[in-house]
């Protein structure tokens, strides 16, 4: 069947994909996969010389495409499409021990899309000649009859090792945040082995963000080059999708400018900067200890970001002054009960010898209520979010910060987006969907340590 059937013929057949990706309004689409699976695409040429900025291609075409469109421009469809070409279409029996398995992957940012991805691959394999392929179906997505699999996973680099993969396709990748356990580039990394044994091609789908991660790192390097490997395409929303409503854009524009520029642009913001460089992060850093035991005769500080569950983690810090510099001795992050939580941070707070923590407003009174039953006073801290990483700024600049060895928090803090708004206001904060817990609670030490107020004798709590 590999052989019978390109994509053209699969996204033009009424029998297979014809229904809805034959019509006009995928054209653009037709024609970029065209490309890159390396078939001949008569007059539809122009369109993909629009979107890439090149005019020559390999025959055999390519291994990696990265494509940068604005949203509702079909890529979710697409994504689905090529998932169910790439399983269906293509026999690896050969080449797999008994047993084993052709993966195909569709990675999304979040449960969520992983979720959509999975509704649309369903959908298609609704088709009669498509589902008698189907041997069974699985939670997270089908088993074919060929010895194919589809299965849709969210953005892990442990969820993806361990398997053989015939094709990868990464939706939203521009969303896979580099402040948590998986940053996008270990993501990628640890599936190029995967697809070593099928030379299994790699797909990758995104509304474009801010001007860092692989999606940009691959875009500067690779677009309107001469590779005959990777192919990168940029287009908006309404090349891709002709039937979206030009009043949207409009309306998003007139709003939001930069932000509409990226979603139906296709367009890399320039209102957003990471805070700090990353180089400044790896300095700051000491070789070891994670964390520095208590030692007497010295002055400790704290600082807490509470959570109430979820995926946030309810955070503390707790360093001292060395001279000049802020050491910061422990960081912590911890999910669960809250009140549980609270109970162990003051152990540790009272093993610095601290009766004290400083953290913001969350959940009104009931982080002092808390902290209280254990005999630490919690005090509210008079900065925002904002100011307190102003402050973390001025003192990675001038080398006044001394970091644990801690990776999650190291990429935390490289993630912090400056973004600029409209009030021309510098606004510091975490990427949409990511998490700043961590960070947030260094940053608040610093502050804390820092203080003309701080340096003064404790008050002692009457109990």
């Amino acid at each position: 069947m590999a052989e019978r059937f390109s994509i053209l013929d699969a996204m033009t057949d009424p029998k297979l994909f014809g229904s809805t990706f034959g019509d006009d309004s995928f054209a653009a689409w037709r024609a970029l996969l065209g490309r890159f699976y390396g078939l001949p695409l008569d007059d539809a040429a122009e369109l993909v010389e629009a979107v890439t900025q090149r005019q020559t291609a390999p025959h055999s075409g390519f291994r990696e495409l990265w494509v940068a469109i604005g949203r509702r421009g079909g890529k979710s469809h697409v994504a689905a499409l090529v998932a169910a070409f790439e399983a269906a279409f293509h026999d690896h029996r050969d080449k797999l021990a008994p047993g084993e398995f052709a993966t195909v992957f569709l990675i999304a940012a979040d449960r969520a899309q992983a979720r959509t991805l999975l509704r649309y691959v369903r959908g298609i394999f609704q088709n009669p000649m498509l589902k008698a392929m189907v041997a069974r179906e699985t939670t997270a997505g089908l088993e074919l009859k060929n010895r194919s699999a589809i299965e849709v996973a969210t953005a892990s680099h442990r969820s993806v090792r361990g398997y053989t993969v015939a094709a990868v396709i990464c939706d939203e990748i521009a969303f896979w945040h580099s402040d948590g356990a998986s940053p996008d580039t270990e993501i990628i990394a640890a599936l190029r082995p995967s697809m070593a044994t099928l030379d299994g091609r790699l797909i990758a789908i995104s509304s474009p963000y801010a001007r860092r991660g692989i999606l940009w790192d691959t875009y500067r390097r690779h677009f309107a080059s001469d590779s005959d490997r990777v192919l990168v395409a940029q287009a908006a929303s309404r090349f891709m999708n002709p039937t979206l409503p030009q009043r949207v854009i409009d309306d998003a524009m007139a709003e939001d400018a930069p932000r509409a520029s990226a979603e139906y642009l296709a367009q890399f913001r320039t209102d957003i900067a990471s805070l700090l460089n990353p180089d400044l992060i790896e300095q700051a850093m000491r070789p070891k200890p994670v964390e520095i035991p208590a030692a007497s005769k010295t002055r400790y500080f704290a600082f807490c970001d509470p959570a109430g569950g979820g995926q946030d983690e309810f955070t503390l810090a707790i360093g001292h002054m060395d001279r000049d510099t802020v050491v910061v001795d422990l960081v912590r992050g911890l999910r669960g009960s809250p009140a549980k939580i609270v109970q162990e941070y003051a152990t540790v707070l009272r093993n610095y010898d601290l009766r004290r923590v400083t953290g913001d407003r969350y959940a009104g009174r009931w982080p002092r209520d808390e902290f209280l039953r254990w005999g630490i006073r919690y005090e509210v801290s008079e900065m925002d979010r904002n100011a307190l990483y102003l402050e973390l700024l001025a003192a990675m600049n001038s080398g006044r910060i001394e970091l644990p060895p801690d990776q999650k928090l190291g990429r935390q803090l490289g993630s912090l987006e400056r973004r600029t708004g409209r009030s021309g206001r510098d606004l510091i904060d975490h990427p949409p969907g990511g998490h700043d817990d961590l960070a947030n609670s260094v940053a608040g030490l610093v502050t804390v340590a820092q203080s003309p107020r701080m340096t003064m004798k404790q008050t002692p709590l009457p109990f």
